[in-house]
Parts: C-alpha cells; structure tokens; sequence
C-alpha cells in the first residue's frame, strides 16, 4: 500500500471516529493534515491555522 492510499484509509477512518461524536472533517482539515504528515508545515503551522480558522 503507497502513502497516498494509507493516507486516505487512515483520514476515512478518522472520520468516521470523529462522526460518531458529532464531529466532522472538511476538506480543508485534510489538506492540512497531508501538509503536515509530509513534513510541509510544522505542527505549530498547523495549530495555529486550527486556532485562526476558528477564530473568524
């Protein structure tokens, strides 16, 4: 298995986790969170990012 289709195995996974508990991931929360899981940004990148979005 390639890191694109574990990637994608491991975030559906993660989603369906989350929708159990009412939670839900964008598209936008994906991108960043394969930004970060190939060394793109850093997780205070990240962080920051979740805070600002949040935040408007």
């Amino acid at each position: 298995m390639n890191f694109e289709e574990k990637f994608n195995l491991d975030v559906e996974n993660l989603k369906n986790d989350l929708a159990i508990e009412d939670m839900y991931v964008t598209d936008e929360d994906v991108n960043m969170l394969k930004k970060y899981s190939c060394n793109e940004i850093t997780l205070n990148e990240a962080i920051n990012s979740i805070i600002n979005d949040n935040l408007a």
